[in-house]
């Protein structure tokens, strides 16, 4: 399927500065169809690896939004994955407020309902940083599915202004019981999430009761990124994971299928 490639510069509340954010909006185009409608999809920080994977799931039939995430300290270009630019992304990561990161993700969400070829049914995923945004895009309600790569310092409530997060304490509140899916997606030799902070991670979902699939593969951090990777990106295994969130997306968001509803029905133990 073909793909457009266009942008939104949206106004903001929380930028101290009074900037909009620039929200990348990649979507597919069928010729002879100009009011085809799709599903939404939310992806973080839009670097060359982000564009490509958001662009495959544009072809998929998924209109995607890209925020980008620092706008409060520059401009929409990518930061590179050097070492100047990944101390610079790491030092924003802990001096943005952690309401401001939550606007980005509203904001986002709005947009895509608010475009005329999409038809409001809204997914989200993410990597590293943008595996815990789109963790937290899940509390909205509107979010039918979150699809989280090696989402960072979910584990250590760690992310924004004043390192404590509250993204496992709502889990354990219960802001996510009842809502949209969630799939959550690790290397296991992946330093920056050890065993421990998987395990609590896993153990906070299915104490709350979230419907969850927690995938732990062989491969080290940062595996998807096919630029910059350190020597940590297996093609392969993208690919197999790509279908998997594919199958997730087409299943939650790809068709209507109106609400869930509990009938309270236990599941029989057959062999």
């Amino acid at each position: 399927m073909l793909i457009t490639k266009t942008y939104h510069d949206v106004p903001t509340k929380l930028d101290p500065n009074g900037r909009p954010i620039r929200i990348f909006v990649i979507a597919p185009n069928v010729p002879g169809y100009p009011n085809a409608k799709f599903p939404g999809t939310e992806i973080y920080q839009v670097t060359g690896p982000v564009e490509r994977f958001a662009g495959q799931i544009a072809s998929q039939g998924f209109v995607v939004a890209c925020p980008s995430t620092y706008h409060e300290f520059e401009g929409p270009e990518p930061i590179p994955y050097d070492v100047e630019g990944t101390d610079r992304g790491n030092k924003y990561k802990v001096e943005k407020e952690l309401a401001a990161y939550d606007e980005d993700a509203t904001l986002a969400i709005d947009l895509l309902c608010s475009l005329k070829n999409c038809n409001g049914r809204i997914a989200a995923t993410g990597m590293c940083l943008g595996g815990h945004l789109a963790f937290r895009a899940a509390f909205d309600r509107r979010v039918l599915a979150s699809v989280c790569f090696f989402a960072t310092d979910i584990h250590s409530a760690t992310l924004g202004k004043g390192k404590k997060d509250d993204s496992l304490a709502r889990v354990r509140k219960g802001d996510l019981t009842g809502k949209g899916e969630l799939v959550m997606i690790f290397g296991k030799q992946d330093t920056h999430v050890p065993r421990e902070g998987r395990d609590l991670i896993r153990k906070t979902l299915e104490d709350a009761n979230v419907t969850t699939s927690f995938l732990e593969v062989q491969a080290q951090h940062a595996f998807i990124r096919d630029e910059s990777s350190k020597g940590r990106w297996d093609a392969a295994l993208t690919r197999s994971l790509f279908s998997f969130m594919m199958e997730v997306f087409e299943r939650t968001v790809g068709r209507d299928l109106g609400e869930k509803v509990d009938n309270g029905s236990k599941i029989e133990h057959v062999c």
